[in-house]
This record gives C-alpha cells, structure tokens and sequence, in this order.
C-alpha cells in the first residue's frame, strides 16, 4: 500500500533514509545531507521507526562533541580578536610619540598598502617609497632581513634579465638575496602598443607574515587620523 494512497516521491531515497534511520541510527539531517534531500522528507519518510537506545545516546554524543569543537572554535577566534585589538593599541601608544618615521610608514602603508588582517603587504614602482617603508619596518618594528619577502612583477622585453632587476631592487633597499620570493613575468604580446620602457624594473612587493605588526599600523593610522575603523580589526 502507498502512503495516503499516492506512490511516495524518490522511492529509492526513501528506502535507502529509512534503512539509514533504522540501522545506523544517523539524525534526520545527516541522512538528509547524504541523500541531497531536505530533512523534511526525511522526517516524512521514517516518522514511524525508533531509534535505540544505544543510537540515542550516540547522537547525544555526537552533537556534544560537536558543540564542544564548535565552542572551542568561538573560543580562539575570540582570543585572536583580543589579541588584535591588543596590537591596535599597541600602535595607538607608539603614534603617541609622533616619531617622524613611524608617521610617515603609517601615512604610506594608509595610501598604498594592502589591508590585510595578518599580514604586511605593501607595492610599488618607487624605489626611494619602498626604501623609506623597508627602513620604517626594520626601525619601527625591529623585522629583521630573513623576514622580510621581497617578489617583483616585472616586464622582461625592456633589455633588462631577472638577475640584472632583482640586484636593481636588492641594493636599493638594503636587502640580501635571500629575501627574494616568486616573481610575476610579463612579456608583452606583439600587438600591444604600451610603451616599453615606462617601468623598465617593474613594481616590488614587501610581505612580511605578521598580525602584530599589520594591526599595530592599523591602530596608529586611527590615532594619527583621528578616525575609528572598528573593520580592520576583522579584514
């Protein structure tokens, strides 16, 4: 006999729910989510069968275990939040002290840097820009070389080899090979009609791995601005 006298909708899922309900004990959803079905119609389908008592409690378990991951999930991103908001006043108390370098890597981190919530990233064409803001990390911040990557988005139809453009950007700011990461090779196609030589040593990127330092910046921006950018704590 069908149910309410019609034949019951996807027939092999029902079949294959109840048998998942019955023999494994899984919750509505679970079934619902391995089958591609809305846990409506598995409930529908296997209203009539009772779980065991050792299913039950396995199901107990499980959302347990599952609010227990979850919570401790909220609880770590909770701690680093804290410590980003910590970093930010960090920044705020080091602005206080108007040194003229930190103003001026904070002032162009602002205009040109990438906002990132762990990480320092920060890109351009301008060698003497890119020394001041190297100098301001290395000074402000103490970063050493070996953490610093330098990688390079560069053009190689200019004449110049990768070799010759890495020494170019390595004695402009001060930094050894060993800061070098992957670069991003251009070659114009024969159809373009861009001028050549207009960046013959392409743009240089410095990344540096760091949540304290990129939310120091952040909060010193706000207190040299005077604004609230309550965001850059969860970029």
């Amino acid at each position: 006999m069908f149910e309410n006298g019609r034949a019951p909708r996807k027939p092999h899922e029902r079949v294959e729910a109840r048998r998942l309900r019955r023999e494994d004990g899984l919750t509505l959803r679970s079934i619902a989510a391995r089958l591609g079905v809305s846990p409506s119609s598995v409930l529908e389908w296997t209203r009539d069968i009772e779980l065991t008592k050792e299913q039950q409690g396995a199901i107990r378990s499980s959302d347990a275990a599952r609010e227990a991951r979850a919570a401790g999930n909220r609880a770590m991103r909770s701690r680093a939040r804290q410590k980003r908001l910590a970093a930010q006043d960090h920044g705020r108390q080091l602005a206080g002290q108007e040194e003229p370098l930190h103003v001026t890597g904070c002032m162009l981190y602002w205009a040109e840097g990438s906002k990132r919530r762990n990480d320092v990233e920060f890109t351009n064409s301008d060698p003497d820009m890119m020394r001041t803001f190297v100098m301001f990390l290395r000074r402000c911040y103490g970063v050493a070389q070996d953490d610093l990557r330098l990688t390079l988005n560069v053009h190689l139809d200019n004449g110049l080899g990768l070799s010759e453009i890495e020494t170019w950007w390595l004695d402009r700011l001060g930094l050894g090979r060993q800061c070098l990461g992957s670069h991003t090779i251009n070659r114009y196609s024969r159809a373009s009609t861009q001028t050549r030589r207009g960046l013959p040593h392409g743009t240089a990127r410095v990344v540096v791995h760091s949540t304290f330092i990129v939310q120091s910046i952040y909060g010193a921006i706000q207190e040299y601005a005077g604004i609230d950018r309550t965001e850059w704590v969860d970029l």
